[in-house]
C-alpha cells in the first residue's frame, strides 16, 4: 500500500469519526429525557406516599418540537401531581416571551406549575410582562414566598426563592448571606416537609443548614460537556468540573436534584449531555 493511499485512507477515517461524532451530538442536543428519583422520608404526610412532582428547568427559549410538544408529551407520560419550573424558562440574550408563556399555557392543562426566577430572568426588562403572563395562565409564582400544599388532610410546604443576582452581583457578590437571609426568614419557623424550589445548586450547604427536605435546582446545564467517568466540566458560578452539576444529593436530611436543563445559553450546544426533565417521587416511610 502506497503513502497516498495509507493517508487517504487515514483521512477517511478521521471524517468518518468526526461526522459520526457531530451527527450524535446534533442528536443528543434534541432528544430529551426522563430521569426519575425517589426520595422517602418519615416525615412526608402519609397522604403524599407517591405524590410525583415533574421538575423543568432552563427553558432558555429552547423548543423541544413544535410547540415545545415533545417536552409537554414527556410531562403528559409522567402523570404529575404538580410541576415545577426552577428559573431561566427565557434567555437573556435573544428573550422570546411567547414561547415561555405558550410553555407554561400548555403545562398548566397537565398539573398545577410552581415557577421561580433564574438568573436570566433578572436580567431582562420584560420580567414583570412575563410574570404577568404566567399569572394569567395559573401559574403560582414563588417570589421569596412560600405556599402549603393540601391533600386529603397532609400538608406540605413549597418555599420559592428568587435567583440572589436580583439583590447581588453576579458574578461577586455574596449569593450565600443573601440565601442565609432569604431562608431565616421563610423556613425558621417550618416545621412541616418542605420543598425548596431555587435555581442554584451551589448553594447547596445554606440550603441544608436550612434544614429543608427537599430543593429542586438547575442552573448547572449537566456541566455542558459531560465527559467519561469526571462527569460536567463547567458550570456557571462553580468553574470547572463542578460539584452540583446533575442528579441526586444529600447532606445532612437535606436532598437537592438538580436538572442539567433543556436549553442552552453561552455555549449553543451541549455534548454527552441530553436535555432532561426529572421526576421525583415521594415515599412516606
Amino acid at each position: 500500500m502506497t503513502v497516498k493511499k495509507r493517508k487517504i485512507i487515514v483521512l477517511a477515517v478521521v471524517a468518518a469519526v468526526l461526522l459520526a461524532l457531530i451527527i450524535w451530538t446534533a442528536w443528543g442536543n434534541t432528544a430529551l429525557e426522563l430521569n426519575t428519583y425517589t426520595i422517602s422520608s418519615d416525615r412526608l404526610p402519609g397522604a403524599f406516599d407517591g405524590y410525583r412532582i415533574a421538575h423543568v428547568s432552563d427553558l432558555h427559549n429552547a423548543e423541544m418540537g413544535k410547540d415545545n410538544e415533545k417536552l409537554l408529551d414527556m410531562l403528559r407520560e409522567t402523570e404529575p401531581d404538580i410541576i415545577v419550573i426552577t428559573g431561566d424558562i427565557i434567555d437573556s440574550r435573544n428573550t422570546n416571551i411567547d414561547i415561555a408563556l405558550q410553555f407554561t399555557k400548555a403545562a398548566m392543562e397537565i398539573a398545577p406549575c410552581y415557577y421561580v426566577t433564574g438568573n436570566h430572568e433578572a436580567r431582562i426588562s420584560k420580567y414583570d410582562e412575563l410574570k404577568a403572563g404566567m399569572e394569567a395562565a395559573g401559574v403560582v409564582v414563588l417570589e421569596d414566598e412560600k405556599t402549603k400544599i393540601s391533600l386529603e388532610g397532609g400538608e406540605i410546604t413549597l418555599i420559592g426563592v428568587n435567583d440572589p443576582s436580583y439583590q447581588t452581583d453576579y458574578l461577586f457578590g455574596d449569593a450565600e448571606a443573601v440565601m442565609r437571609d432569604k431562608l431565616s426568614e421563610l423556613h425558621s419557623d417550618e416545621d412541616r416537609f418542605t420543598v425548596l424550589l431555587s435555581h442554584r445548586p451551589e448553594l447547596f450547604a445554606v440550603y441544608a443548614s436550612s434544614g429543608v427536605d427537599i430543593v429542586l435546582s438547575g442552573h448547572a446545564h449537566g456541566g455542558q460537556f459531560r465527559l467519561p467517568f469526571a462527569g460536567g466540566l463547567v458550570a456557571p458560578n462553580q468553574g470547572l468540573f463542578p460539584k452540583y452539576d446533575a442528579g441526586l444529593y444529600t447532606e445532612e436530611n437535606t436532598n437537592m436534584v438538580v436538572s442539567k436543563g433543556i436549553g442552552n445559553s453561552i455555549l449553543p450546544f451541549r455534548f454527552n449531555n441530553r436535555p432532561e426533565v426529572i421526576l421525583i417521587e415521594l415515599q412516606s416511610k
